[in-house]
């Protein structure tokens, strides 16, 4: 089983977080910020992640540092998870439907963190959550992961369908890019021999 944890603590947030890439989807999540739980009950179920995550954050101040360290937590997690990346697939895309959203999410575990997102939240909020804040979380995420994830808004009205469309397909492509190829099994996916 490709599993890990992290803890992380510093002066605006307390994490613990714990991640089984071969899961079944199980969620628990408390983040202090409904909107962050759902998102990621939904990365989880969709992903097919056994994910565990609390955290005790600033929040009074506003939701930013606990949504950027958490996507720096979940991003060490599956690197850790992931080891040297042998016989993954390395690749994952997907067009996902969300209502009358649609939205395109490609990753590529290729060691090197980058997020290119293109998006246009309608809403500065949904409920209490600054939609700005969810690509601070994918480029925490991207960037300590070492993933190269490409994210973008096709169509879509609804700032909640958007962001949840975006959750839902980054977990649906990272499924397909963490999911074991059986003919490379015991290869590394590149011509360099390391990811």
């Amino acid at each position: 089983m490709r599993e890990s944890e992290i803890k992380r603590k510093t002066a605006e947030t307390d994490i613990s977080l714990s991640l089984c890439v071969d899961g079944t989807g199980k969620a628990e999540i408390s983040t202090g910020i409904g909107f962050l739980d759902h998102m990621l009950t939904l990365f989880a179920r969709h992903g097919r992640f056994d994910l565990c995550i609390t955290c005790k954050g600033d929040t009074c101040v506003d939701d930013h540092h606990s949504t950027e360290d958490i996507g720096i937590a979940l991003g060490q997690a599956l690197r850790q998870a992931l080891g040297d990346k042998k016989g993954i697939c390395r690749y994952g895309d997907i067009i996902l439907p969300m209502d009358e959203a649609l939205i395109l999410a490609s990753v590529d575990i290729s060691g090197r963190g980058l997020l290119c997102l293109s998006a246009e939240f309608r809403t500065e909020k949904i409920g209490t959550f600054d939609t700005e804040l969810v690509e601070e979380f994918f480029q925490a995420f991207a960037a300590n992961a070492g993933i190269t994830l490409h994210i973008r808004q096709l169509d879509g009205r609804n700032s909640h369908h958007i962001a949840e469309g975006m959750f839902k397909a980054v977990a649906r492509a990272m499924r397909k890019a963490v999911s074991i190829d059986e003919a490379a099994r015991d290869e590394i996916p590149s011509t360099k021999g390391v990811l």
